[in-house]
């Protein structure tokens, strides 16, 4: 194991390993973590309680997870010095699977958001959203649950690399001139620019996670989202991409929409995954309007952060949504809501985000059983009314529980 200055290693426990891309997860993983900025210190106090107690209960104590704290954010600046330490970056690629609260991104400033950052440096392409409605949660929509799929939104392209120039300075006047002189294009002068990269490289892989997810999964629908028809050559050229993608790997496992159409009456056969895409405006509609029709998506970086938010508001809210960073080797889970300053150390907020982050976690170690009960237990208590201010304010006759009395209502289900 690497040496560290800040980070202390669990004497006990044992490395997550990959080989050929397969994991091997030993019976007392060291997992990292990173509690979070604001309210992470609260939900990571409870949801860390109710992860541990289920891998108990699930296992009988034969399995156990070897938590090793890492630094990112407040707590990394205050004790290092620095916002993202190297080590961090360096321990969650040794250890393979690690779990986050919040980090605060600063509005307006000349630093970038610690999440992209985290995703970037470790090349966690895949951000995987799940938005699934849990029975009892308030919700916008009529029939919340019907919305049930995953988003697998591009985590390291787009507008997100975070190539922009500020307005006034000599460099955006430069790329102004260059743009005129070689392109004949216009650019007001007091504009600032940024540049949108999407490459085949990075779409690919993209959509490729997007339809394994849905071959292990016995999922029939995969939907690029895009907007294609006015960013030709960057959304235009993701869904070109993607079908491309498809047809040259998944050829015997997938079919268009126009083929399902006109050879199988518009059913999908059996066995087989069907690929079609929506334009990311009319997307917003359906997700809406029509959310039975979508089982798994994929999309570009930028709409697919809008997108999972919005989704997300029909099941509850980004409260309720977990989160996953994948990449081929690392995975790097987390709570997708802000840091909520304003309740930070009050043992307030809802630490359900986080939690089904873990849940996810737990999946992707193929943990499931821990994480079947977890689900079952946070389904139970929520039915029971037994919820944190956020939800209790929604729903009639609902106690309202702190953050750690949460925690505890949770521990207590699991069955």
């Amino acid at each position: 194991m690497a040496q560290y200055k800040w980070i202390k290693v669990p004497t006990s426990g044992k490395k997550i390993t990959v080989k050929d891309g397969v994991l091997s997860i030993p019976d007392t993983p060291i997992i990292p973590f990173i509690e979070g900025d604001g309210i992470g210190r609260d939900i990571w106090k409870a949801s860390n309680r109710i992860l541990e107690a289920s891998v108990a209960k699930a296992y009988k104590n034969k399995k156990k997870i070897e938590w090793m704290e890492v630094f990112a954010g407040a707590k990394a600046l205050n004790l290092t010095g620095e916002l993202a330490p190297q080590e961090t970056f360096d321990a969650i690629r040794e250890f393979k699977v690690a779990i986050k609260g919040p980090l605060e991104t600063p509005i307006g400033s000349g630093f970038r958001s610690l999440n992209v950052t985290l995703r970037q440096v470790l090349d966690l392409y895949a951000c995987v959203r799940p938005t699934q409605y849990i029975a009892g949660i308030p919700s916008p929509v009529k029939h919340p649950e019907h919305t049930n799929f995953v988003i697998f939104r591009e985590n390291t392209e787009d507008v997100y690399a975070g190539i922009e120039w500020e307005q006034g300075t000599p460099e955006v006047k430069r790329l102004i001139e260059f743009l005129y002189d070689s392109f004949k294009v216009k650019i007001r002068p007091d504009s600032g620019i940024g540049i949108k990269p999407m490459s085949i490289f990075g779409s690919k892989r993209l959509v490729r996670k997007a339809i394994e997810y849905a071959i292990q999964n016995n999922k029939q629908r995969v939907t690029l989202v895009h907007k294609g028809n006015i960013q030709k050559y960057t959304e235009g050229a993701f869904r070109k991409w993607g079908y491309e993608l498809a047809a040259q790997e998944f050829g015997k496992q997938t079919l268009d929409e126009k083929t399902v159409w006109e050879k199988h009456e518009g059913k999908i056969p059996a066995g087989k995954v069907m690929i079609n895409d929506r334009i990311a405006d009319i997307m917003f509609q359906h997700v809406l309007t029509r959310p039975m029709e979508f089982e798994v998506i994929a999309t570009p970086n930028l709409n697919g952060d809008y997108l999972s938010d919005a989704c997300a508001a029909q099941v509850g809210g980004v409260g309720m949504a977990p989160g996953a960073n994948i990449g081929d080797e690392v995975g790097l889970f987390e709570a997708t809501h802000g840091t909520a300053p304003v309740h930070a150390d009050k043992n307030v907020a809802n630490p359900t985000a986080l939690l089904l982050s873990g849940v996810l976690m737990f999946e992707y170690m193929g943990w499931t059983e821990a994480a079947k009960l977890i689900r079952n237990s946070l389904g139970k208590t929520i039915q029971q009314k037994r919820v944190t201010y956020d939800l209790e304010r929604q729903m009639e006759g609902a106690k309202k529980l702190s953050t750690s009395e949460f925690g505890d209502a949770v521990i207590e289900n699991l069955a």
